[in-house]
C-alpha cells in the first residue's frame, strides 16, 4: 500500500475509460485537468468517467482543476521560426503574425516593466532575449537574441525578477473556477500564486459561489511565491512545487535547494505538499525511466513529500500505464527508508486529536501496531498524514465526496464499509505475514485489537 500520493495529468493519452481504468489500478490518486489546454466538454466526458471508474473499482480518485494563472504568451506566428543567434528581435505589443523579425505578446504592460539588460525568456527557457533597447514612437522592445531556438505560436514568456503588475485572475480563470464549483472539483490548483492575496481572491469567488468544500493548492512558481510562502501556506490547504516554470523564474541550480525548504515548510505547517514537473519526463518517449530520474522521485519521498506528480508523462507520453506504474514503485519502495521519526517531529501537537494521533505515531515507530483505524472522525485521518504515519491509516467516511478530500493525505486509505474495512486489513495481513495488531480510534478512545 503506497503512502505517498500520485497526481496524473490527464491528456489524449488517457482519454479512454479502458486506459483511465488502468492508471488508477496502477496507483492514481488524484487526476489532474490542466485547464491551460484543457477544455468543458472532454473535462465533462473525463469526470464522468472517473465517476464511474470509481464505482467500479471501489476506488477514491479524486479529481484536481489547475488554472491557467497570469501567464504570459506569444501570439501566432505565420510558420514555425528559427530565431538566430545575435539577431535582433523586436517584441510588438498590438497583435502581429510573428515572423523571426519581430512577433507580438499577450501583456501590454511588460513594455513598462522591463528594463534595458533584462532578460525575457521565451518557449520554457528555451530562447532568451536580453532587451537592449526601447522603441517608444512604436512602443516596441529591442530585443537580441541569445542563442538560436525554433518558436512556434503562443510559446509561454517568463521575464525573472520582474513584479508583473497584471491581475491575478483572468476571466478565463474566473470561468474555469466557476466550472470547478459547478462540477464539484476537489482540488483547485492556482497557477503562479504570488502572495497571500492572490489566494484570497480566489477564496472570495468560492464563497460567492457557495463552494467551500474544494481545496486549495498554491502553485509556487517565481521567486515573489518563494518570499511570500510563509503567507500563503496560511490561506491554502497545500502547495505544489511547480518546478517547470521555478526552473525558468529562478537559477535552474537553487530548484532542489527550494524544493527542499518547501517541503520542510508544508511538514512544519501540516499541510500537504506536491513534488511535480519532469519526474519521469523520458517515459514520454521511452518505456522506463532513467537512473537520475528514479532517484528525483526517491529523493522527493525522503524528503518528506505527500505526493509525486506525472504531466506529459501521463497526458500526452507514449506510456502513460507504465509511467504510472514506475513512480507507484519507486515511491513504495523510497517509503521503506523514510526516517519516520525525524519527520514526525517536525510538528508539533496542538490539540487533542493532535495529541492522540502522535501517541499512536509513535507506537507505530516501536513497531507495536501494524495498522490504524479511525471510525468516526476525519481529523484523525489529517491528524495522522500530518505526522507521516509509518503505517496505513484507514479512515472511515460517510460517503465518496468526504473521502476524495483524502486523496493527498500521505497514508490516508479511506473505506465507506466493514467489508472493505476488512478487505484492505486481510492485504495488510498478507504482506505482514504475521499476526496483525491495529489501533482503533472511535469518540477519541483508543483501543488495540488483533486480527
Amino acid at each position: 500500500m503506497n503512502k505517498t500520493k500520485i497526481v496524473c495529468t490527464l491528456g489524449p493519452a488517457c482519454r479512454d475509460k479502458e486506459t483511465l481504468k488502468q492508471l488508477v489500478k496502477n496507483g492514481l490518486n488524484v487526476a489532474r485537468f490542466n485547464f491551460s489546454h484543457a477544455d468543458y466538454q472532454n473535462s465533462e466526458e473525463t469526470l464522468k468517467m472517473i465517476q464511474e471508474i470509481n464505482q467500479e473499482l471501489n476506488t477514491y480518485v479524486a479529481t484536481m482543476l489547475d488554472t491557467k494563472g497570469p501567464e504570459i504568451r506569444t501570439h501566432n506566428f505565420a510558420k514555425p521560426v528559427e530565431i538566430q543567434q545575435n539577431s535582433e528581435v523586436r517584441i510588438a505589443f498590438t497583435e502581429v503574425l510573428g515572423t523571426e523579425k519581430n512577433f507580438s505578446i499577450s501583456y501590454e504592460q511588460l513594455y513598462d516593466d522591463v528594463t534595458t539588460s533584462d532578460l525575457i525568456f521565451i518557449d520554457d527557457g528555451y530562447l532568451t532575449l536580453e532587451v537592449v533597447a526601447k522603441d517608444e514612437q512604436n512602443k516596441e522592445l529591442i530585443t537580441k537574441a541569445n542563442n538560436t531556438h525554433l518558436v512556434k505560436s503562443r510559446r509561454g514568456v517568463n521575464v525573472p525578477n520582474i513584479k508583473l503588475k497584471m491581475p491575478y485572475i483572468s476571466e478565463k480563470d474566473a470561468r474555469d473556477i466557476a466550472f470547478a464549483c459547478e462540477k464539484k472539483y476537489d482540488f483547485l490548483a492556482l497557477s503562479f500564486v504570488r502572495n497571500a492575496s492572490d489566494v484570497l481572491e480566489v477564496r472570495k469567488i468560492l464563497k460567492e459561489k457557495q463552494n467551500d468544500t474544494i481545496k486549495i493548492i498554491a502553485k509556487i512558481e517565481n521567486q515573489e511565491g518563494i518570499d511570500n510562502l510563509e503567507e500563503i501556506l496560511l490561506v491554502v490547504d497545500g502547495i505544489m512545487v511547480a518546478r517547470g516554470d521555478l526552473g525558468i523564474e529562478v537559477p535552474g541550480e537553487l530548484v532542489p535547494l527550494y524544493q527542499t525548504q518547501m517541503i520542510q515548510e508544508c511538514l512544519c505547517a501540516g499541510k500537504p505538499v506536491i513534488v511535480a514537473t519532469q519526474m519521469l519526463e523520458s517515459m514520454q518517449r521511452n518505456p522506463r525511466p532513467t537512473k537520475a530520474e528514479i532517484s528525483d522521485v526517491w529523493n522527493a519521498v525522503l524528503q518528506g513529500t505527500t505526493a509525486t506528480m506525472l504531466s506529459g508523462e501521463s497526458a500526452s507520453g507514449l506510456y502513460p500505464e507504465k509511467s504510472v506504474s514506475y513512480m507507484a514503485k519507486i515511491n513504495h519502495k523510497a517509503e521503506e527508508y523514510l526516517d519516520y521519526d525525524l519527520i514526525s517531529n517536525f510538528y508539533d501537537p496542538q490539540n487533542r486529536v493532535e495529541y492522540l494521533a502522535f501517541s499512536v505515531i509513535q507506537m507505530a515507530l516501536k513497531d507495536q501496531i501494524h495498522a490504524i483505524v479511525v471510525e468516526d472522525d476525519l481529523a484523525y485521518g489529517y491528524a495522522f498524514a500530518k505526522f507521516r504515519s509509518k503505517v496505513p491509516v484507514f479512515v472511515k467516511v460517510k460517503d465518496l465526496k468526504s473521502s476524495t478530500t483524502l486523496a493527498l493525505n500521505f497514508s490516508n486509505f479511506p473505506f465507506l464499509t466493514e467489508a472493505e474495512l476488512m478487505t484492505k486489513l486481510n492485504l495488510l495481513k498478507s504482506e505482514n505475514q504475521n499476526n496483525l495488531v491495529f489501533a482503533v480510534i472511535k469518540k477519541d478512545s483508543l483501543t488495540l485489537k488483533n486480527f
